[in-house]
C-alpha cells in the first residue's frame, strides 16, 4: 500500500486597503503603494482583475515592463523611477474616467520574501453639471438683482437730501455744494416747491428786490459762495409753512443750467401739553419784524377767530365768543416779531390744532405757522361706596345769566344735570341721576361749575362733559372728565360669624322698589328684597338662612347685606340692583375674599387653626396638615 505525504505550506501576505474618490476630469489620481525597505531584487504590478489581461502597470528591476498591460491604460500610468530604492511604489493615472472605478491590487514581490498586497477602491464620480433650467432661473436671478441694485443705486443718488427741525429755532441751513469749478458771472438762484424765489445771486452780490417777500430779511447766503462751492442757504425763523422742497439752480451767463440740487426742509410742529386748572398757557410764535400794516390772525382747527390784531390793535369783537375775554398777544409784536398767543383759562375742549397767519395789507399770506395744543382731561378717582364725588369745573370767564350748563355722560348720552332759567331742571335728567346730583348755587356768578354725584358706584365710571350754552344755542365753554370709581373690596377670615357688603343709596325710595343681590361668579341669587319684605323662596339654597337685611331699608337707603358663616366657597364677584318694575336705576359691584384657614399640628399633636393669607410662617418639617 503506498502512501502519500502532502506537505501544505502557509505564507503570510501583508496587506493594505485604501479607497479613494476622485470626479472625471481630474488631472490625475495617486493610488498609493509603500513598504517599508527593498532588501534585495524586487517586482511591482498594479492589477485589476475584472479586466482581461489584469495588468495595469508592472515595474521589473529598475524599468518599466508594459508588454502584458490592458490597453486601456496605455501611455495612462506612471511610477517613480527610484520605486525600487525608496519603496514607493504608487501609481499616478492620468485622465481618470469614470470607467476607471474598480479595485486596484498592488503586489510587491522580493526574493526570497512573502509578497505584499495593497488594495485600492477607487470611485471616479461623475462631475456635477448645472441644470439647464438652473441656469436660466440663475440668469432670472442675476438679472432680477441687478436692476433691484440699480433701482436702488439710482434711488441713492437721486434721493433728495431731508432737514429736519423743530418750530421755533433761529434759523436752518440747507446745504447745497458744488464740486466743480463755477464762473464768475455764474447766477445762483433757490426756489420753494410753489416756483417762488428764495434767494438770488447774481453780479456778484444778493438781489433781495428779487425774492418772494415771504422770504425777505430771512435768507443768507455765504461769501465767495462761487470761489468755495459753498451754494448753502441759511433760512431764518423757519415754521411749519416753510415745510417744502427747495431748488438750488446755477445758470451760466448764457442760461445754461450748470448745476441742480433738491433739499427737503420739514419743520416740526410745536405741540404744547397742560393739565386742566392751569390759570393760562402760551402758544408760541417767533418771526422777524413785520411790515407795520401786518394783519395777525390766530384760527383754530374748526376756522373760530381766536385773536385778531389789526391796524396796530387787537380786535376783541373779530373773534369767537369762545375765545372772548381769554386771550391776549405781546406789546409792539410787529417790531419784537413775538406773535406768541396767551390763551387763558384752557379746558380739554381747548385741544386743537392752532395757526396764526400773517398778512400784509393786500391780504397776501406773509408767513405762517401752527401749534397742538392738548390740555389732558382731568380724572377723579374714589373708592365705592363713599357718599359723594364732586367732579371739578372752574372758569373765571364771565358768564351770562341767561346760559344753560348741562353735564353729560358720554358713553350712553345720558343727561346728568340741567341748569337752566336760573334753577335745576330735574325733569330733564337720566332717572338713574335723579336725587344724586347737585351744584352750588350762584354758580353762573361764581363761575364754579362743578357737580356733586352722590353714592357713586363703578357703574358710574365714565368720562363726564360740561358744556355751557348761551340762549342762542352756541357753545361757550366745554370741559371733560373722567370718573373711575374704584370697586369696593370687602376681606374676611373664613370662620367669621358674619360679614357685610355695604351699600348705601338714596333714602325713601319708592315702596315698589325691589333691591336685589346677586353672585355675579356663578349667577346666583342671593337676597332679593320685593313688596315690602324679603323673598327666601327665590334665593339660591346656598344661601337660604345665611343672609339679612336691615329693617326700613327703602327709608334709610342701607341696602347692606349681611352674609352670615362665609366661607371659602363665598369669594367672588357681588352685585347689587335697584329697580323700579323692570328698570334698574342704582346698582354696585363689590368683591368678597374669604381667606381660608390651616389646620397646623403643632409638636404636641394639637390642632390649632392658623389663617393662610395672615401668617406665612412656614411649616416644620415635623409637622403636618
Amino acid at each position: 500500500m503506498k502512501m502519500f505525504v502532502v506537505f501544505v505550506i502557509l505564507l503570510h501576505v501583508s496587506h493594505q486597503v485604501f479607497t479613494l474618490q476622485v470626479y472625471e476630469g481630474a488631472e490625475s489620481v495617486l493610488l498609493p503603494c509603500h513598504i517599508p525597505f527593498v532588501s534585495g531584487p524586487s517586482t511591482g504590478v498594479w492589477s485589476r482583475y475584472d479586466l482581461n489581461p489584469p495588468t495595469v502597470h508592472q515595474r521589473q528591476q529598475e524599468e518599466d515592463e508594459l508588454t502584458d498591460q490592458n490597453q486601456r491604460y496605455r501611455d495612462r500610468t506612471s511610477m517613480k523611477t527610484d520605486a525600487l530604492q525608496t519603496g514607493d511604489f504608487s501609481l499616478t493615472l492620468r485622465k481618470p474616467h469614470i470607467f476607471d472605478s474598480s479595485n486596484y491590487t498592488c503586489t510587491i514581490r522580493v526574493t526570497g520574501e512573502e509578497p505584499r498586497l495593497t488594495d485600492v477602491h477607487l470611485q471616479v464620480k461623475e462631475p456635477y453639471v448645472f441644470p439647464a433650467e438652473a441656469w436660466v432661473l440663475l440668469a432670472v436671478l442675476i438679472t432680477a438683482v441687478l436692476v433691484g441694485v440699480g433701482i436702488y443705486l439710482w434711488k441713492l443718488l437721486r434721493k433728495v437730501p431731508q432737514v429736519e427741525v423743530d418750530s421755533g429755532v433761529e434759523s436752518v441751513q440747507l446745504i447745497c455744494k458744488a464740486k466743480v469749478h463755477l464762473p464768475e458771472d455764474a447766477e445762483v438762484g433757490w426756489t420753494d416747491g410753489s416756483h417762488r424765489k428764495v434767494h438770488v445771486y447774481e453780479n456778484g452780490s444778493d438781489q433781495p428786490e428779487e425774492q418772494h417777500q415771504v422770504y425777505r430779511d430771512r435768507t443768507k447766503m455765504n461769501e465767495d459762495l462761487l470761489k468755495t462751492g459753498d451754494l448753502s442757504l441759511t433760512l431764518k425763523y423757519p415754521t411749519d409753512g416753510d415745510t417744502d422742497t427747495y431748488t438750488c439752480t446755477v445758470y451760466s451767463r448764457e442760461g445754461r443750467v450748470l448745476l441742480k440740487r433738491k433739499v427737503e426742509l420739514k419743520v416740526r410742529v410745536p405741540q404744547v401739553e397742560v393739565d386742566p386748572g392751569v390759570e393760562s398757557v402760551q402758544l408760541p410764535f417767533k418771526t422777524i419784524h413785520l411790515p407795520k400794516h401786518a394783519t395777525v390772525e390766530w384760527m383754530d382747527k374748526d376756522n373760530k377767530k381766536v385773536h385778531v390784531y389789526e391796524n396796530g390793535s387787537d380786535q376783541p369783537k373779530e373773534q369767537h365768543q369762545a375765545y372772548r375775554g381769554r386771550t391776549k398777544m405781546q406789546r409792539n409784536l410787529l417790531k419784537t416779531g413775538d406773535l406768541s398767543l396767551t390763551l387763558k383759562y384752557p379746558t380739554d375742549w381747548d385741544t386743537k390744532t392752532y395757526r396764526c397767519t400773517v398778512y400784509n395789507r393786500w391780504k397776501m399770506i406773509l408767513i405762517k405757522a401752527q401749534v397742538e395744543l392738548k390740555v389732558r382731561v382731568p380724572q377723579v378717582e374714589v373708592d365705592s361706596g363713599v357718599e359723594s364725588v364732586q367732579l371739578p369745573f372752574n372758569t373765571t370767564l364771565h358768564l351770562p345769566e341767561d346760559a344753560k350748563v348741562e353735564w353729560m355722560e358720554n358713553k350712553y348720552d345720558r343727561k346728568v344735570h340741567v341748569y337752566e332759567n336760573g334753577s335745576d331742571q330735574p325733569e330733564e335728567q337720566h332717572q338713574v341721576f335723579r336725587d344724586r346730583t347737585k351744584m352750588n348755587e350762584d354758580l353762573l356768578k361764581t363761575g364754579d361749575l362743578s357737580l356733586t354725584l352722590k353714592y357713586p358706584t363703578d357703574d358710574d365710571s365714565h368720562t363726564y362733559t360740561c358744556t355751557v350754552y348761551s340762549r342762542e344755542g352756541n357753545i361757550l365753554l366745554k370741559r371733560k372728565v373722567e370718573l373711575k370709581v374704584r370697586v369696593c373690596q370687602v376681606e374676611v377670615e373664613e370662620g367669621a360669624e358674619s360679614v357685610q357688603l355695604p351699600f348705601t343709596t338714596t333714602q325713601n325710595l319708592p315702596e315698589a322698589t325691589k333691591v336685589e343681590w346677586m353672585n355675579n361668579t356663578y349667577n346666583r341669587k342671593v337676597h332679593l328684597y320685593m313688596n315690602g319684605s324679603d323673598q327666601p323662596d327665590k334665593q339660591h339654597q346656598v344661601y337660604r338662612d345665611r343672609t339679612k337685611m336691615n329693617e326700613d331699608l327703602l327709608k334709610t337707603g342701607d341696602l347692606s347685606l349681611t352674609l352670615k358663616h362665609p366661607t371659602d366657597g363665598d369669594s367672588g364677584r357681588y352685585g347689587c340692583g335697584v329697580y323700579s318694575g323692570n328698570f334698574c336705576f342704582r346698582a354696585i359691584n363689590l368683591e368678597l375674599k374669604v381667606k381660608g384657614r390651616v389646620q397646623v399640628q403643632d409638636q404636641t399633636g394639637d390642632i390649632r387653626n392658623r389663617s393662610s393669607s395672615i401668617d406665612p410662617t412656614p411649616l416644620m418639617a415635623d409637622q403636618s396638615v
